[in-house]
């Protein structure tokens, strides 16, 4: 029959239209009970019984192309392994299983196969429920030739029903890795395991797309919401950005992870992603300064160069050449299928989604274009006085351009390019570097600067999408680290990655083959063991702690003496030499004396994956990660917040004279904890292969892929597989979910849970051959039986269900008639509510107008009393003379200046402002004074002038007048000292109850010559008052009132602290001064 799909309400059959709640009903229901005699006629079809008398297949593996899980392959052997890969690989099926473990061959071009419809129909799927197909479909009608039963059910998401079909005749492609990643997704959210999936293979071999194909399909099947969709997208994009600043085109891969990353992903009770956590090892640092021919420096240099705008550029101080720039390779600059402009605006958006500030972006990139720019630094030798070279900087223009880009001042980190400063307990000796060391300066800077701003990076991007609760969470860790690496030239970085992918080979030969076959032992299942190479002998090799060779180089490198990549070499022939994966030439193993091809200066381990011969020079400086402490504390002085947060150790007060661990420790430390953390979840494997070493399409080179299958133990674990069991489970969980399947087992079994599983497979008839009994556990050996149970299963359930359907259609009517009963009576409440309403609105207007009216009356009331007050005040005023007005302004001049500031304020208040205090015209004694002075005077009073000699006062006659301070002899009236108002600049004073002020004159006037005037006056706040607005009288300008406990005071040359201090005094109520010493006048007030 012909079944075409029209809407979400709607399904037609025929000519037929027919509703959804009663198709969602007619396909289960005929699916169950082959019962046709209720349906309506008009829907009555010949086509429709034919449909539900269809055969259902149980096979997933039908229509195949090859075989789809290598566990049933026959023969088994490893041609008809590898003719049955390419098979697959020829028809674009590129995935294959080994029971639960899948084969990824990387197909080197994009596959029609990872859709939205894909994702839906993987759903929720056991894992070897679906056959490999595909459905063609058009955006708006899918039109399919059914000959299978429909099979549909609500999802737990969406509103719509969701049709699934079952092993439908139409040829496509599988997505196996959509699979694993349900399986894994389901049994972290129903049976609350925590879930990992480890990815691994050599370079190239399509671990990095395959692990974000994992995370998009987890991120598309879990929940929906605002705040859901901000977590999946946050990350899903923090891909892009560790991609761009973390990957690098090799030999191998366009797209090579130079580090290695695992991300745990948190998700809630429900399923739904809470946030994650992602742990980065070893970047590949060496590339920043260095990269083989053929290779390219990180993706990140290439893309703001292809990518940022002329402006940004400019402000970044690049240039878009990149041949301008010597630590960027030029042959293989520019790649293939590579758009490095795109990929930087994805980036840039990538960031802001993840949540990088605007200013965080801008430093970031700052950073990266210091270490581009820090490349084209060059040294030129000068010798010294002393016979020494010393390095000198060719050219200062890239260094002064570094400097404005990072804040850091350019003869500092000139400096630290020419000299080192070697720190020992209380000594500092300062050597000169020659231009080969300051060369290694350089780049040992670039490295560091580059991978502590990736670590930076890994650490804000994991405080933007941690989990925000403190709920308990369930964990799904997704695996990407570099694959297995064989160079002409392999170094210490190629070791580091080799001695990793070594561990991860160990954890999967314990968890697949080792683990499983020690089960059956354990659970006393009859098994004949089989053989695999354990990697154990390899992994102690390189890690054990005494004769290890990481052991050695460390002990080579904290050793003190001469030590050189050479001495490292003679130790590793010393310890190494009887070991049957070591090899060295010059070891005193005999068979490899004259072997030519492995040379002095190399050793060579045979791995798991094959022998890789490594070039022991550079080893002993990777190792140490050396970088001088003049380049830490230039960095740590930048004015550029993010290089000083990347340089803490450059902070003089933190100095730590302790050697820094090594990297090669620091790695060992970090992959066993990551095995550790990968031992306490479930493992998922995805095991990716490369056909080809040309990165090509349609390519398979069957003797490459053959090194792979062996090295990776893929047929040792097929045929552990084939002899062991699909599926087990504990006799209680087992019991628990299938019981309804039979009747002396429902509801309740009394007995032991071994004996209801007993009567429950006897009961359901499955033969003795396809299941045993352990000790703790139920073993089924095919699939096939394992998928019965799941039918018998589904089949009463949807039993169920349809009797759920069918009382919910009677309760769907009683309800309706509630309702309209229901509707009615709301109807006559709201017209009561109305009617209610229009009476209290009636009651509020009234009372509202009576309170306006009110409100009125009081406001005459305020304004009549506001005005009478306002004329008795205007009154009032009307009578003070030009005098009386002139103090009080002055009275509220000093409350706008001292209230609530000085002390002494509130006892001047009362007094009034007299000025005069001195009758220097009746005086004779002042007769000289007064024909010195031919302005009016403002204020004339006695005052103390404080002697900075001894702290003594003397006493002078202070005049004020409009345009000069005086200071005169009180004895005889001679002028001291004359300072035109335009050079006073400031008034200081205490904040306690003193008269003590200091007059402040101005630098490099005639009256400053002798220094400042220190005080002291009974009068204070008047004479400050009226010289404050006298000054702003005839200067226009605020002179400065500072109100202080503590003030400078200039005296001739020198600068004297006077300080007000609080203390009973021998003469009563009165502040004494005293010198403390000759920088220092202290006064004491009571």
């Amino acid at each position: 029959m012909n079944l075409c799909f029209l809407g979400s309400s709607q399904r037609l059959i025929g000519n037929q239209i027919i509703p959804r709640a009663y198709w969602i009903f007619l396909c289960r229901y005929l699916n169950q009970s082959r019962d046709y005699d209720w349906i309506p006629p008009k829907w009555r079809l010949t086509t429709l019984e034919e449909m539900a008398k269809m055969e259902v297949k149980t096979s997933l593996l039908d229509d195949m192309i090859g075989v789809g899980d290598m566990v049933l392959l026959e023969p088994l052997n490893e041609d008809s392994f590898i003719n049955n890969l390419k098979k697959r690989f020829d028809h674009n099926e590129v995935y294959t299983y080994i029971g639960s473990v899948v084969i990824s061959i990387n197909p080197y071009r994009s596959l029609p196969i990872y859709t939205p419809e894909k994702v839906e129909e993987y759903r929720n799927r056991n894992f070897y429920e679906l056959s490999p197909h595909m459905i063609h479909a058009s955006p708006v009608v899918q039109c399919v030739n059914m000959q299978l039963v429909l099979e549909c059910w609500l999802t737990d998401h969406e509103e719509n029903v969701i049709f699934f079909y079952e092993n439908l005749e139409i040829k496509g492609e599988v997505i196996i890795s959509f699979a694993l990643s349900d399986e894994a997704y389901r049994s972290l959210r129903d049976q609350d395991k925590d879930q990992c999936i480890l990815i691994t293979g050599e370079s190239g071999a399509g671990k990095t797309e395959a692990s974000k194909l994992v995370m998009s399909y987890v991120a598309a099947v879990c929940g929906k919401g605002a705040e859901v969709n901000q977590v999946k997208e946050q990350l899903l994009q923090s891909n892009p950005v560790l991609e761009a600043f973390g990957n690098a085109k090799t030999v191998r891969n366009d797209n090579s992870s130079r580090f290695g990353k695992y991300m745990d992903i948190e998700f809630d009770f429900k399923g739904d992603p809470l946030g994650g956590v992602i742990s980065n090892y070893l970047l590949e640092k060496s590339r920043v300064v260095k990269q083989p021919r053929g290779e390219r420096n990180f993706h990140i240099f290439y893309q703001i160069l292809s990518g940022a705008s002329e402006e940004f550029l400019c402000k970044l101080k690049l240039e878009r050449d990149f041949s301008r720039y010597n630590y960027l390779g030029l042959d293989s600059a520019k790649v293939n299928g590579v758009d490095d402009a795109s990929n930087f605006r994805t980036v840039r958006n990538a960031m802001q989604i993840v949540g990088f500030m605007d200013h965080e972006t801008q430093s970031v990139f700052e950073v990266v274009a210091a270490v581009l720019k820090l490349g084209n630094i060059e040294f030129k030798p000068e010798s010294r006085a002393n016979g020494l070279d010393e390095s000198k900087i060719k050219d200062k223009n890239e260094l002064k351009e570094i400097c404005e880009l990072t804040g850091i001042d350019q003869s500092v980190l000139e400096r630290a390019f020419s000299f080192r400063t070697v720190e020992a307990k209380q000594e500092k000796v300062s050597t000169t570097l020659n231009v080969a060391q300051a060369y290694y300066a350089r780049d040992a800077l670039a490295k560091n600067l580059y991978s502590r701003l990736f670590s930076w990076l890994v650490t804000r991007i994991n405080e933007s999408i941690k989990a925000q609760t403190k709920v308990r969470k369930k964990v799904m860790g997704v695996l990407d680290i570099y694959g297995f690496e064989i160079f002409e030239d392999n170094s210490f970085e190629q070791f580091i990655i080799n001695y990793c992918n070594e561990k991860l080979q160990q954890i999967f030969i314990e968890l697949t083959l080792k683990e499983e076959q020690e089960e059956y032992i354990r659970e006393g299942i009859e098994w004949t063991n089989i053989e695999y190479f354990n990697n154990a002998i390899i992994c102690d090799l390189i890690e054990n702690n005494q004769t290890g060779i990481l052991a050695m180089l460390d002990e080579e490198c904290l050793r003190p003496g001469t030590v050189t990549d050479d001495t490292f070499l003679e130790k590793l022939n010393q310890v190494c030499a009887t070991h049957q994966h070591f090899e060295s030439r010059m070891s005193k193993c005999s068979r490899f004396l004259n072997d030519t091809s492995l040379p002095h200066s190399c050793f060579r381990i045979q791995h798991y994956a094959g022998k890789v011969m490594y070039q022991v020079e550079g080893f002993v400086d990777k190792n140490n990660d050396l970088l001088y402490r003049d380049l830490s504390q230039a960095m740590w002085k930048a004015n550029h917040s993010l290089i000083k947060a990347l340089f803490p150790e450059g902070n003089p007060a933190k100095i730590n004279l302790k050697r820094p661990p090594t990297a090669g420790s620091q790695f060992k430390a970090s992959v066993a904890t990551l095995m550790k953390n990968l031992q306490t979840k479930n493992p998922n494997y995805i095991r990716c292969i490369k056909p080809n070493d040309k990165k090509a399409a349609h390519i398979f080179n069957d003797a490459l892929v053959c090194h792979q299958i062996r090295y990776l133990g893929l047929l040792e674990n097929v045929r552990v597989r084939r002899a062991g069991y699909a599926f087990r489970q504990a006799y209680e969980p087992c019991l628990e979910r299938y019981k309804m399947l039979c009747k002396q087992t429902w509801p309740h079994w009394r007995g032991p849970a071994r004996a209801g599983v007993e009567v429950l497979f006897d009961e359901l008839g499955i033969p003795e051959e396809e299941f045993s009994f352990g000790r703790s556990k139920i073993f089924i050996r095919n699939p096939r039986t394992a998928r019965k149970l799941l039918r018998e299963l589904k089949h009463l359930k949807r039993c169920n269900e349809a009797a759920t359907i069918i009382a919910a259609y009677w309760h769907g009517t009683q309800a309706r008639g509630e309702l309209r009963r229901l509707k009615e009576e709301a109807r006559n409440k709201h017209a009561i509510a109305v009617i209610w309403a229009c009476w209290l609105g009636y009651k509020a207007r009234r009372e509202l107008k009576r309170l306006k009216e009110e409100a009125r009356r009081k406001h005459a009331v305020a304004v009549i009393w506001a005005y009478w007050l306002g004329l008795k005040c205007k009154k009032y005023r009307d009578q003070f003379t030009d005098q009386q007005k002139l103090i009080y302004e002055e009275k509220l001049e000093a409350s706008e200046l001292f209230k609530d500031k000085k002390a002494l304020y509130p006892a001047s208040v009362g007094q009034p402002f007299q000025g005069a205090y001195l009758e220097i015209s009746e005086n004779p004694k002042y007769k000289k004074l007064k024909d010195a002075v031919d302005e009016k005077i403002i204020i004339a009073e006695v005052v103390n002038k404080i002697n900075r000699a001894n702290g003594k006062a003397t006493s002078r006659i202070f005049l004020l007048t409009k345009n000069n301070v005086l200071l005169a002899d009180q004895k005889n009236g001679t002028i001291k000292s004359e300072v035109p108002l335009g050079d006073v600049t400031k008034v200081s004073m205490s904040s306690q109850n003193d008269g003590f002020f200091a007059v402040h004159l101005k630098e490099g006037s005639e009256a400053a010559s002798k220094g400042d005037f220190l005080l002291s006056s009974d009068h204070l706040i008047e004479m400050a008052t009226k010289l404050y607005r006298t000054t702003l009288s005839q200067t226009k300008q605020k002179l400065n009132i500072e109100i202080s406990d503590e003030f400078l005071v200039q005296f001739k040359q020198d600068k004297v602290c006077v300080k007000f201090i609080q203390g009973s005094q021998k003469n009563g109520n009165i502040p004494t001064c005293k010198r403390k010493n000759n920088r220092l006048l202290e006064v004491a007030v009571p």
